[in-house]
């Protein structure tokens, strides 16, 4: 992975804040055989699971948030197909996902909160020819290659059927996809909207029929490997907060390490859940975990700043610092935002506490 680091180094800053190097993403992280993590072997992986993912998409995030995410949306995507049982349409998809030359996109930010109750389904569906016709949009999505992708979205069919997860191609008659959204950061990542209109998805590219019962099965993995980007940042923001504090007067040594004992304490947490299951069925535990893994992030940004004290501000003195300030702007606001955590888990509490009144009455 050394290559890779130090490409990232060099280009950290330009993939932050321009596009010109958006479609060279994708390539360097297959060329260092990373979206093979966590893979089964018997699935042309690497082997290992998904806590193996958010470990290598934290130790990209220490270098640059704007390819984690890329990293995170073709490996959320990859991990859609491990997890179908559409098994054919894994066969099919998985040996140019994995090695780099077929952009996937996770597109499941809207579904995740249709699953919390956050949100509608964006994507309405009509049966045609033992498939779907498909009609809305999604208004955020990363890896969106201009060469072409393939994206997952939920899709609500008119017929009362449950809620749908689906894979979709941008070579498909119907799919419009926007010039790159216009942001302060991240710009490298290809992300755009996509409209549908009249898309037809046939069967064997329908990764579940049953989203409501599939989304849970999978919500940890793309939970967990987004936190990926908070762990890795928060990694990167204390470790140069620590080389500058060190041999210095400023007495942030102590707090730093404390906070980097606290992140390695909260990130083994988050791994033991993935890979026992347990958030499959204790979602809110894991909407606590990801809320403080961003708290924790901007605790971790603010000692930086501290060590470094009016130098901050001065450009040439950065090291990464204005950039990492920007990256850890997005931590709160990506789907599902904590905002819209802390909503869930609002109305989880609420919903907890009138059983417990329903029980003693």
């Amino acid at each position: 992975m050394a290559q890779l680091k130090e490409w990232l180094h060099t280009h950290a800053d330009q993939l932050d804040q321009s596009a010109t190097l958006a479609e060279n993403v994708l390539p360097a992280l297959a060329g260092d055989d990373l979206l093979r993590t966590g893979v089964p072997q018997e699935h042309g992986g690497a082997g290992g699971d998904v806590r193996d993912a958010i470990h290598a998409i934290a130790t990209v995030a220490e270098q640059s948030v704007t390819a984690a995410f890329v990293f995170w949306g073709q490996r959320c995507f990859i991990e859609f197909m491990l997890q179908s049982p559409n098994r054919a349409l894994a066969e099919r998809r998985l040996p140019d996902l994995l090695a780099g030359k077929q952009a996937g996109a996770s597109g499941l930010s809207n579904a995740m909160k249709f699953l919390s109750g956050i949100e509608q389904l964006q994507i309405t569906a009509t049966r045609q020819d033992g498939g779907l016709l498909l009609d809305g949009g999604l208004a955020w999505v990363t890896n969106l290659r201009k060469a072409g992708f393939v994206a997952a979205a939920a899709v609500a069919p008119n017929d009362g059927a449950p809620p749908a997860i689906v894979a979709f191609d941008s070579r498909w008659a119907g799919v419009q996809r926007s010039d790159d959204l216009d942001l302060i950061a991240l710009r490298g990542s290809n992300t755009a909207s996509v409209k549908l209109a009249q898309v037809h998805v046939p069967a064997a590219d329908i990764i579940s029929d049953n989203a409501t019962a599939w989304l849970p099965q999978v919500r940890p993995a793309f939970l967990g490997m987004q936190c990926g980007l908070s762990i890795g940042l928060a990694r990167a923001s204390l470790a140069q907060a620590a080389h500058i504090s060190a041999g210095s007067r400023n007495q942030l040594t102590p707090r730093i390490s404390a906070l980097q004992e606290t992140l390695e304490t909260t990130v083994a947490t988050l791994l033991a859940g993935v890979h026992d299951g347990r958030f499959q069925t204790q979602a809110p535990a894991m909407f606590r975990l990801r809320i403080q893994l961003a708290e924790l992030l901007q605790q971790a940004l603010t000692l930086e700043l501290q060590a470094m004290g009016g130098r901050a501000y001065l450009n040439a003195e950065q090291q990464g610092f204005a950039r990492r300030w920007r990256e850890s702007a997005f931590i709160p606001i990506v789907t599902p935002s904590l905002t819209q955590l802390q909503a869930a888990l609002q109305q989880f509490d609420s919903q907890q506490l009138s059983s417990q009144q329903a029980a003693q009455a």
